[in-house]
């Protein structure tokens, strides 16, 4: 959530860093954000005010009302309307303090200012295959692996069927994700539910602003878009009391509906529905920030790297990563059948945003005070777009695949054929 002391404080750092999102509604936004704040403030110094008019008053009226047997008339109804006029006030800083509060929630975070306006190649790592042969459904088709029209026919378009060895793919990679971050990486594996409350996802910024594109129960619980969130909000109102950073690992199910992508990249593994997840979580102290997510992101290209997949990282301009965050590196490896850079993973920083909006906080040193801490999350790595990758980029003249050698102890296999 927006920082309003910063907002008041440097008004014009605050828009000119939104401005580059290049979102113009935003602009009108902090307007109506600005006039509700300098509106709660007034009425909150009235508010003091009359109450502290009100106990002066009723130090004297006590004194009154000792030696007099009671107040006057007068008396009493002037300490009525006083009291009722606070009731008043009190009402409407209540509602505007609601109101301001609904809307700072649509206020995304604040790019930092070393993001670049344009999305720019970090590195790369890898010798991508020439562009051609086979596109993944068509291999996986062979094999005998994905079944497409089987997912369709369960649940409609945008979900999938793996079958035999494809369902053992899948689960291999999990297990060799899971123990890469835990035994090498340092994280704490945590299996979370699938479906949480409203304040969850509003605490990571998927609501309210990304309603339409998740599922929604009639109970008002919702299936999670990626276990970020559930993991996240795991310190949601608390003050974490153990040493930082920390770092957690989560494998589950992710559900999205994505109701504004409709017709782009729907072949094959490209853009689902449902798809599986390896997720990381990491909390620190605001300087040790930057270096975690440099952390992070290596952590995530460890994974590439040891599935011989040719990759790139690119961070993004600021007008194009989501809406908590403050910086995201984008994780491509080269599919060549497809002949595309794939993303399987984005790692970014949000700062404090999390932090305010779901109260994480830590204390620097014991006994002092709490201060919110930074959030970081990568995928480490999402499976289809990784399958798919793997599937076109080790494929063989015969039709067969090759699986990396660290993968082979989860497959049981070298080859898929």
């Amino acid at each position: 959530m927006i920082d309003l002391k910063l907002l008041r404080a440097s008004p014009g750092q605050v828009r000119a860093a939104l401005a580059r999102r290049g979102d113009a509604s935003l602009v009108r936004l902090l307007d109506e954000i600005e006039a509700l704040d300098m509106k709660r403030r007034t009425l909150t110094a009235q508010l003091d005010t009359l109450k502290a008019e009100r106990n002066d008053a009723a130090k004297a009226d006590a004194l009154v009302a000792k030696s007099q047997g009671g107040l006057p008339e007068a008396t009493t109804v002037q300490r009525r309307k006083l009291g009722e006029r606070i009731a008043a006030l009190e009402s409407e800083l209540k509602q505007i303090e609601a109101t301001l509060e609904a809307k700072a929630l649509f206020v995304p975070n604040l790019p930092l200012p070393d993001v670049p306006d344009e999305q720019t190649t970090l590195r790369s790592w890898g010798t991508p295959a020439p562009k051609g042969g086979q596109p993944h459904w068509e291999i996986a088709e062979k094999l005998g692996i994905l079944d497409l029209p089987a997912g369709a026919k369960l649940a409609g378009s945008g979900f999938t069927v793996l079958r035999g060895m494809g369902a053992r793919l899948a689960r291999a990679l999990i297990n060799f994700m899971i123990d890469l971050h835990t035994k090498e990486h340092g994280y704490i594996e945590v299996a979370p539910p699938l479906l949480v409350r409203r304040e969850v996802m509003t605490g990571t910024g998927q609501l309210p602003k990304f309603e339409d594109d998740v599922y929604r129960t009639t109970d008002d619980l919702f299936l999670i878009p990626t276990a970020e969130v559930p993991v996240t909000n795991l310190h949601r109102d608390e003050i974490i009391d153990r040493p930082l950073p920390l770092g957690y690992v989560a494998y589950t199910p992710c559900f999205r509906r994505e109701a504004g992508a409709a017709g782009k990249d729907t072949r094959g593994l490209l853009r689902v529905h449902q798809f599986d997840k390896v997720e990381l979580v990491r909390f620190c102290r605001a300087p040790d920030s930057p270096a975690e997510h440099e952390k992070l992101t290596g952590h995530a290209e460890e994974v590439l790297r040891r599935l011989e997949l040719p990759y790139r990282v690119a961070v993004l301009p600021a007008n194009d990563f989501g809406f908590a965050a403050g910086k995201t590196y984008d994780l491509e490896a080269w599919a060549p059948g497809v002949g595309q850079w794939l993303e399987v993973s984005s790692s970014s920083t949000f700062t404090d945003f999390q932090a305010r909006r779901a109260n994480i906080r830590c204390r620097p040193r014991p006994g002092e005070k709490p201060e919110f801490v930074h959030t970081l999350n990568a995928s480490g790595v999402a499976l289809p777009r990784t399958i798919a990758a793997l599937l076109e980029t080790h494929q063989q003249p015969d039709g067969s695949v090759i699986l990396p050698p660290a993968l082979v102890p989860y497959a049981g296999t070298d080859r898929l054929a």
